[in-house]
């Protein structure tokens, strides 16, 4: 895979020595052209066409400012209001995820998302502790987790 994005960045950088311009623009255009011709050529590769896996990154990327942009005007709404309703807890969530990389990557993702904090990971029976600041229902807090983030790593590192 490291080789095709190599690959796609020499093709990307010929193009703009071609065009006699290095513009932002003919790059993207090269890169984009590199791209095709990579994905033209894919069964000559033993690896897979890194394209899925890119498409997969982006879909992490846009999910994660989607979480973001959800749970900010949750805490918000928890902030302005006046009677607080909350109820805070610890959840013990069960993870299928194997890898460092993988568990690194769920407990940034869910550091970051306001209300939520991992706390701590035991590697030997693939848990988190996660404390959220509002946990009506484990079941279903549980199953965000599972069917957005988890889901979105292991098709990026998968």
């Amino acid at each position: 895979m490291a080789f095709q994005i190599v690959l796609n960045l020499v093709i990307a950088l010929v193009w703009m020595a071609l065009h006699t311009t290095w513009s932002g623009l003919d790059f993207i255009i090269g890169y984009l052209i590199g791209l095709l011709m990579i994905f033209a050529l894919r069964r000559f590769f033993p690896q897979p066409f890194y394209g899925r896996k890119l498409l997969a990154v982006v879909k992490l990327i846009v999910l994660f400012f989607s979480e973001l942009f959800k749970s900010s005007f949750m805490v918000l709404r928890y902030i302005v209001s006046p009677k607080l309703d909350i109820n805070p807890g610890i959840l013990t969530y069960e993870t299928e995820l194997d890898s460092d990389w993988e568990m690194t990557l769920l407990s940034t993702l869910v550091t970051l998302t306001p209300g939520t904090v991992l706390i701590e990971i035991s590697r030997e029976q693939h848990i988190a502790y996660i404390h959220a600041i509002d946990i009506k229902n484990e079941e279903d807090l549980s199953n965000s987790i599972r069917n957005t983030f988890e889901r979105a790593i292991k098709e990026v590192t998968r």
